[in-house]
């Protein structure tokens, strides 16, 4: 059985990965409404790997016979008043939602619960991926950004992402 107060911290964050589909999903309209189909196309695969975050959380408290609840997603409300700005708005919030995952994983630790710090693991991996990713599209679009044809090939190299259900996620 899982110490209340981690269940009630991997609980909270299956809520936290929703609103971050909810994010990214707004992200996406963004993006599409601009006329930049990649950039859109990208969030809406983020958005599809922050859903299946929130699935691994509520199998692993499933799974430990914990009880799930759900709480109201927050509606994101942000605004964008230049293409830039939601790049740094994902980079922003995944350094936001690896220190979730790293207050978690510390309490984990102080309660000698192995077994859940064994299934975060996976994601501090993932944090540091996802961070990396959302500041190299930063960097790229400082870069190309400003000049039409560079952000033309952006745009194109992100409409190239494929979603990839995660076959190597956590023990659970």
């Amino acid at each position: 059985m899982l110490n209340k107060t981690i269940a009630a911290m991997l609980n909270d964050q299956i809520n936290k990965e929703l609103y971050s589909a909810y994010l990214y999903l707004d992200i996406a309209n963004y993006y599409a409404e601009e006329g930049l189909d990649g950039f859109a196309h990208w969030y809406e695969v983020q958005a599809q790997e922050e859903r299946d975050h929130a699935f691994m959380f509520r199998r692993y408290l499933l799974n430990n016979g914990e009880t799930v609840t759900f709480d109201a997603i927050q509606k994101p409300d942000k605004t964008y008043p230049n293409h830039l700005s939601p790049l740094v708005t994902g980079f922003d919030h995944e350094q936001y939602v690896t220190s979730l995952i790293t207050e978690i994983y510390h309490k984990a630790f102080e309660q000698k619960d192995y077994r859940t710090m064994q299934f975060l693991d996976w994601f501090i991996k993932e944090q540091a991926e996802e961070e990396t990713n959302a500041d190299d599209m930063v960097k790229k679009f400082k870069l190309y950004g400003s000049d039409a044809k560079g952000l033309y090939a952006l745009n194109q190299e992100l409409a190239a992402r494929v979603y990839t259900p995660s076959a190597t996620g956590p023990a659970m």
